[in-house]
């Protein structure tokens, strides 16, 4: 090949950064993530099956997705791939409850971000509410994977009033 030879590559991933990675299925354990049926899931469940003669071991998920609680299963021959999601939790101190159900949270950067709305799990709803209302300081956790934010939990900080 000459120096003047030039490669273009078309990307086609959006913004860089993938929502996936790959990892081999026979290294997934219970406790970590995975994508099953494209929905980011959390494992909680991992059992391996040797087949015959020429198969492949195949390994059995069990997950729940991160995001809306369901439980999903999927079996994947154990030498193959399978998609795992970035899974990102960031804190950020909640400023405002609006009246159609959205947050307004304060970044680390000082900013604020009104995207979010409200969960929809009753215990966490009533814990935000109760706390917002009583005039307390607090954190809530947001998870994100797969282009999907969610709160997924709520502490208080300072002793409160």
């Amino acid at each position: 090949m000459s120096d003047t030879d030039e490669h273009h590559f078309e990307s086609k991933a959006d913004s860089g950064a993938s929502k996936t990675y790959p990892q081999q299925a026979g290294a997934i354990r219970k406790g970590g993530h995975i994508v099953i049926k494209a929905r980011p899931c959390k494992v909680v469940e991992v059992s391996t099956s040797k087949t015959g003669k020429h198969g492949h071991a195949k390994c059995h998920f069990v997950a729940i997705d991160i995001f809306n609680g369901k439980k999903l299963e999927d079996i994947v021959p154990s030498s193959h791939n399978c998609d795992v999601p970035h899974v990102d939790r960031q804190d950020y101190q909640l400023i405002d409850i609006t009246d159609d159900g959205y947050v307004s949270l304060l970044t680390e950067s000082g900013n604020t971000k009104d995207d979010l709305k409200l969960p929809t799990d009753d215990v966490l709803l009533g814990q935000i509410k109760t706390g917002f209302a009583d005039g307390k300081d607090l954190i809530l956790s947001v998870m994100s994977a797969m282009g999907e934010e969610q709160i997924c939990a709520v502490k208080e900080i300072g002793g409160g009033k």
